[in-house]
C-alpha cells in the first residue's frame, strides 16, 4: 500500500520512512561547555559581590527579626518570668542585650567574606586549566549525575514466583542437512551483529552500505541501541554467548531512557520492553527487568487520555504525547494501543503493581462496549471521544496484532482468560464473512475493508496470519480446529506465491488479485523487500504444527535469497524492486532482521523443543514471553485470573 510520511514501522508495521540522524560536532559542544562553565564562575562570583553589597544584616533593621534558635515559639502558661504569653505561647529572648547580635553580624560577613574569597581561587583556578582538563571534569560531573539517577532509578523489584521455564535450550538437530542450514542462519546473524557492532554501535540501526548508524522517527532523536535489544534473545537462543553479554554491558552502561526524545509507544513497548523481559527469562539477568520496568514507567504518560487509550507518541522525559498527524482524524491506530496486553501483563506480575495491567484492561472493556460496523474493528478510534475514525479494517498494517494478541493474551494465562478468546473467536469470524476470499487461480487472500468496498489486496505484514490461524486452531469454537489448521495452510500457500513469482524470490510489500494479475506488486511503491519476517514466521508455526517439510524448504529458499541479494560487506539490507535482477539497496539493516527474520529461520531448522509453544507465547517482535500458569499470577483484575 501507498506508504504516508511518517508512517510507523514495527514487527507489525508498516514501511519505514529513511530518516537520517545528526548529532553535534564535538568540538563546538567543547566549546559551548568551557563558556558555560566560565559563566556560572563569574556568576557566582558577581552574586557574591552583591550579596556582601546589599545583604548584610543591619542591626537597625533587622533585629527584630534576627532570632537564633532559642528565640522560636514555646508552649507556655507562665508568665512570672517577664515574657509575653500570647495564646499559650511564650516569646523567649526579647530580653537579651545586643551585644549577641552584634557577634551575629560580624560572624556573617565574615563566612561572607571568606566565601567571596573562596570563589576567587577556584575562578583563578579554573582558568588556568587546558581545554582537555575542563573536558575531563565536565565528563566526571556528567557521570556523577548519570551514577545518581541509575541509583535513584534502580530500585530492587518484590520477588515473584518464576514461571516454569522449559526449553530455553536444545540439542542439535539430528539430520545433518538441517543442522548445517541451522549454521547458515546462525552465521547470517553474526554478520549482522558484528558489523552493526563495528559500524552502528549504539544507534539503532545500521546502514550497511554506508557503515554508519541509522535511525527512524519511532525511536526520536536519541541513540538507544534498538538493535541491542531486539537482538539479545536471538544472540540468546543461538548459543552466541559472548555477542550476548556485549549487548548486556552496553545495556547496563548506557541504555537510558530520561532523554528529552518522542517515541512510538508501541514500537518501543514491542521491541524494547518486549527484548528486555525475554532477555531476562531466558538469561535471568536483572538487568534487564529493572531496565524494562523503568522504560515502562516513561510509557505511562501516553494513556493520559480522555478515554484511556493512549497516545501514538509520548516525549520519554516530559511525558507529553501526541497522535501521529496522518492518522484519521486525530485518531489512535487499532494495532498500536491493542498490542501492549502481552507486555504489561507481565510487567504487573513482575513488580506486583497492577497499573499495567489496568491500563490495558480498560482498553479491552472500551473496545467491549462499543459497536463494530459488520462486526469487524476499524483501524481508527479517537483517543478523545472514544469513536471510531475512518471504516478501515484490515489484517495486515493498521490492525494485525490487535487479533494476535487477543489470541496470545488467551494462550499466555495458560488458557484461562476466556474473555480475551471469545473476542479473537467472534473477530476471526467476522474477517472470515467479509475480508477472507478465494482469487480465480484458487489462491486463499485476506482482503482490506474499506468503507464498505473489499479492496482485492494482500500486505506482507498480513502474511503472519497464517501462522495465527494455525496457532489458534486448538481451542477454536464448534470443533473448527482443522478448518482454520487448513486455512493457514493456504495462506501460507499464497504467501510463498509472493516470493515464488519474483525474480528475486523475495516477497514484494504488497501483492494484488486483478484481474490476470494475482499475488504480484503492481505500484513501484510495493515491489520493495525490508528483511521482513512475516512470511518466515508463519512457515515456522505451520513447521510446527503439520511437521510438512515443504515449510522447512520454503524457509530455505528465503534463506538462500536473501543470503543472495541482501548481504553485503558491511550486514544485509532491503532491496527496492523484487522482481529486478540488479536491485537498488534501501540501506538499513532493521532491527527486527535480527529480533525475527533470522529467529524464525534458526527456530525453523531446531527441535520443536526449543521453546515450545506450551510454554511460550512470541510477542510481535518474536520476543519470547513464558505463560503464566495460574498458581504464579498476582492478577487479579480479570475474572478469568481469579
Amino acid at each position: 500500500m501507498a506508504t504516508p510520511a511518517l508512517l510507523p514501522l514495527s514487527g507489525r508495521r508498516l514501511p519505514p520512512l529513511n530518516l537520517g540522524t545528526s548529532f553535534p560536532h564535538h568540538r563546538a559542544t567543547l566549546r559551548l561547555s568551557e563558556k558555560f562553565i566560565l559563566l556560572l564562575i563569574l556568576s557566582a562570583f558577581i552574586t557574591l559581590c552583591f550579596g556582601a553589597f546589599f545583604f548584610l544584616p543591619d542591626s537597625s533593621k533587622h533585629k527584630r527579626f534576627d532570632l537564633g534558635l532559642e528565640d522560636v515559639l514555646i508552649p507556655h502558661v507562665d508568665t512570672s518570668k517577664g515574657g509575653k504569653n500570647l495564646g499559650g505561647y511564650l516569646i523567649h529572648g526579647q530580653g537579651h542585650d545586643e551585644h549577641r547580635h552584634r557577634e551575629e553580624e560580624e560572624r556573617l560577613r565574615n563566612k561572607i567574606r571568606a566565601d567571596h574569597e573562596k570563589a576567587l581561587e577556584e575562578a583563578k583556578e579554573k582558568l588556568k586549566k587546558s581545554r582537555d582538563e575542563i573536558r575531563a571534569e565536565i565528563q566526571t560531573e556528567k557521570n556523577k549525575v548519570a551514577q545518581e539517577m541509575k541509583k535513584k532509578d534502580s530500585k530492587p523489584l518484590p520477588p515473584v514466583p518464576v514461571p516454569n521455564l522449559i526449553g530455553i535450550n536444545s540439542e542439535d538437530p539430528t539430520d545433518k542437512d538441517i543442522r548445517e542450514k541451522r549454521d547458515k542462519i546462525k552465521e547470517m546473524m553474526k554478520h549482522a551483529w558484528e558489523n552493526y557492532r563495528q559500524y552502528g554501535w549504539g544507534h539503532n540501526e545500521l546502514k550497511p552500505i554506508a557503515r554508519k548508524g541509522h535511525s527512524t522517527n519511532i525511536f526520536g532523536n536519541s541513540q538507544m541501541g534498538a538493535t541491542i535489544v531486539d537482538a539479545l534473545d536471538t544472540l540468546y537462543i543461538m548459543g552466541l554467548h559472548d555477542e550476548f553479554r556485549e549487548g548486556q554491558d552496553w545495556i547496563d552502561k548506557n541504555l537510558d531512557f530520561s532523554v528529552n526524545s518522542e517515541v512510538s509507544v508501541f514500537e518501543v513497548n514491542i521491541r524494547f520492553i518486549g527484548g528486555l523481559l525475554a532477555a531476562y527469562y531466558l538469561s535471568g539477568q536483572e538487568v534487564f527487568k529493572l531496565k524494562a520496568v523503568q522504560l515502562a514507567g516513561k510509557l505511562l504518560p501516553a494513556f493520559n487520555t480522555p478515554t484511556g487509550i493512549p497516545w501514538a507518541m509520548v516525549n520519554l522525559k516530559s511525558g507529553v504525547g501526541r497522535n501521529w498527524g496522518w492518522a484519521s482524524a486525530g485518531s489512535s491506530i487499532l494495532a498500536e494501543f491493542g498490542t501492549l496486553h502481552m507486555e504489561f501483563v507481565h510487567l504487573s506480575y513482575l513488580t506486583g503493581d497492577p497499573v499495567y495491567y489496568n491500563k490495558v484492561m480498560h482498553i479491552r472493556k472500551l473496545l467491549q462496549k462499543m459497536d463494530r460496523p459488520n462486526g469487524l474493528y476499524p483501524n481508527y478510534l479517537n483517543p478523545r471521544t472514544g469513536r471510531w475514525g475512518q471504516h478501515h479494517t484490515s489484517v495486515g498494517g493498521l490492525g494485525d496484532s490487535f487479533y494476535e494478541y487477543l489470541l496470545k493474551a488467551w494462550l499466555m494465562s495458560d488458557k484461562m482468560d476466556t474473555e480475551a478468546r471469545k473476542m479473537y473467536d467472534d473477530a476471526i469470524e467476522a474477517i472470515e464473512r467479509h475480508l477472507i476470499r478465494k482469487s480465480n487461480g484458487g489462491l486463499t487472500y485476506i482482503g482490506e475493508w474499506k468503507n464498505g468496498h473489499l479492496e482485492r489486496k494482500m500486505g506482507h505484514l498480513t502474511c503472519f496470519a497464517g501462522g495465527m490461524f494455525a496457532l489458534g486452531a486448538d481451542g477454536s469454537r464448534d470443533d473448527k480446529a482443522g478448518h482454520y489448521l487448513q486455512l493457514g495452510a493456504e495462506i501460507a500457500h499464497t504467501c510463498h506465491e509472493s516470493y515464488d513469482r519474483t525474480t528475486l524470490k523475495l516477497g514484494p510489500e504488497a501483492f494484488k488479485f486483478d484481474g490476470g494479475l494475482e499475488a504480484v506488486a503492481v505500484r513501484q511503491n510495493e515491489k520493495y523487500y525490508i528483511l521482513r519476517p512475516e512470511v518466515i514466521e508463519t512457515y515456522w508455526y505451520m513447521w510446527r504444527f503439520t511437521h510438512d517439510p515443504k515449510y522447512r524448504q520454503w524457509g530455505w529458499e528465503a534463506a538462500q535469497a536473501i543470503d543472495k541479494y541482501c548481504r553485503v560487506s558491511g550486514g544485509f539490507s532491503g532491496v527496492k524492486d523484487v522482481y529486478s535482477s540488479s536491485p537498488a539497496y534501501d540501506d538499513v539493516q532493521q532491527s527486527f532482521f535480527l529480533a525475527e527474520t533470522l529467529k524464525y529461520l534458526y527456530l525453523l531448522f531446531s527441535n520443536d523443543d526449543l521453546l515450545p509453544l506450551d510454554n511460550w507465547v512470541f510477542n510481535t517482535e518474536a520476543h519470547p514471553l513464558p505463560v503464566l500458569h495460574l498458581a504464579n499470577t498476582t492478577l487479579s483484575g480479570n475474572p478469568a485470573y481469579r
